[in-house]
Parts: C-alpha cells; sequence; structure tokens
C-alpha cells in the first residue's frame, strides 16, 4: 500500500464525496430490487424429486409451509469426496440466515447432485445444520444449468445465460428462486450465476471496506486463497482443485 496521508479536514471532504456516490449506488440498488422483484413468473410443469433426510421429496415438498423458496445450487459431484469450497464458503454464510428468512415467508433449501451419504458426511464435517437434498436421480440440476456433460467440459457450455467456451468443471454454482400460488402451483421467478452471486457474500462486503480490499489482484485466479474453513490452519498438503482447470 502507498496510501496519501492527508489532515482530518481533508479526509472529511472526501469522505463527503464518497458518501454521495455511495447514497447514489443505493438508489440505484434499490430501482434494481424493484426490478428483479417485477420479474415475471414461469410456471413449473416437470416434476422433480430429490432425495432428502426423510426421503424422497418434489420440489414442492421443499417450500414446507411457506410460499417462497430459495435454493442454493451446491457444487458437489457425484464423483468428488467433498462439495466445492466457494460454495462451502456461500454456505457458511447462509447456514444462520435461514431461520430469520423463515419469518419473512422463506424457505432456503440446498441442492447438489452428490449422493445423500456423501452430502451428509460432508455436512457433518462442516458443521452445518441445513437440511441438504441430492437431485442426483433427476434432471434439475441440468435443466437449471448448473450440471455438465463430458461433451461441455471439452466443447461449449450454456451458463449464466449465454452459450459460452467449455466450462472447467461439471458443477458450477447458482440460486434459484421460487414461489407456489394458493393452489399449490410452483413458479420460477429468478436465477442468478457466477458474479451474480456475489452480492450474497458478505465476507467480500467487509474486505471491500478495508484498504487491501480483497487482495486477489497476484493470484492466478480470484478465490485462489479461499479454504474450506477447516482447512486454513493444516493445509500444508492442500492442493487446490481448481488451480489447473480455471
Amino acid at each position: 500500500m502507498n496510501p496519501r496521508v492527508v489532515s482530518r479536514e481533508e479526509w472529511l471532504h472526501s469522505r463527503l464525496e464518497l458518501l454521495a456516490q455511495e447514497k447514489a449506488h443505493s438508489r440505484a440498488r434499490d430501482e434494481l430490487t424493484r426490478a428483479r422483484q417485477a420479474m415475471p413468473w414461469v410456471k413449473v410443469e416437470k416434476e422433480y424429486s430429490f432425495d432428502g433426510p426423510q426421503g424422497k421429496v418434489t420440489l414442492a415438498d421443499l417450500f414446507g409451509s411457506k410460499s417462497q423458496l430459495l435454493l442454493y445450487h451446491f457444487m458437489f459431484d457425484s464423483e468428488w469426496d467433498e462439495g466445492c469450497k466457494a460454495c462451502s464458503f456461500m454456505a457458511d454464510h447462509y447456514e444462520r440466515l435461514i431461520v430469520h428468512l423463515a419469518h419473512r415467508d422463506v424457505t432456503f433449501a440446498t441442492v447438489s447432485r452428490a449422493t445423500r451419504d456423501r452430502l451428509e458426511s460432508f455436512r457433518q464435517r462442516m458443521g452445518w445444520t441445513f437440511p441438504w437434498f441430492s437431485s442426483a436421480d433427476s434432471d434439475f440440476n441440468r435443466d437449471f444449468h448448473v450440471s455438465f456433460g463430458e461433451d461441455e467440459l471439452s466443447g461449449r457450455a450454456y451458463y449464466n445465460y449465454q452459450e459460452g467456451s467449455s466450462f472447467p468443471v461439471k458443477e458450477a454454482p447458482g440460486l434459484s428462486v421460487f414461489a407456489r400460488d394458493e393452489e399449490g402451483h410452483v413458479y420460477h421467478t429468478y436465477s442468478c450465476y457466477a458474479r451474480g452471486l456475489e452480492n450474497l457474500l458478505g465476507a467480500y462486503d467487509f474486505l471491500d471496506l478495508v484498504p487491501k480490499g480483497r487482495n486477489e489482484d497476484g493470484l492466478s485466479y480470484g478465490m485462489e486463497w479461499l479454504r474450506h474453513r477447516d482447512r486454513y490452519d493444516h493445509d500444508a498438503n492442500y492442493r487446490d482443485p481448481y488451480a489447473d482447470k480455471l
């Protein structure tokens, strides 16, 4: 760092200029939120089945008693021994929020393609309490564009609403929003992927406040520094699973 050191008066002048920008950003964010909530809905006609703690459930079952559902697409392939470190970072954020969301008519669910036994083993390792559902026996991940076949790893893949180059791994992160009407019909209202998920990572908001920021400029990719939270003090033999793919 090479900071510009000034008097308190000059600092206050700079802070007030920045405050004006922050307020403009907040107003723009409010407008964007209203536009997001006004998005049209599309009815989910397909039946999806998930393997949960109490057995097989449907997408409608995931709502529980609520009319709104937030569903996080957690990267965990059926052949992996552990879940994605970035998705684990996300889960560390929403783990304690779920009870608060429930009091605003929102159920939060986590879904991955890995089998239930793998999900449960990793959930216990990480100390999470949320229920985790496996979509291994359905087309759910494919239909919501967060799982990829071998052809998409070597060819072209559709992700974040566009077709691009091959995807580096079989799984991708995302979050989808659903609503259920009084007749029990389920609707898809919103999904976001890639950096669209960044607003849900409160740790980045805190890092953005400090002078060094996220301090990721010299890394081969943004989250190279990140570890599963039980690995920070025991990572001498850690091998980053994305280092040779991203």
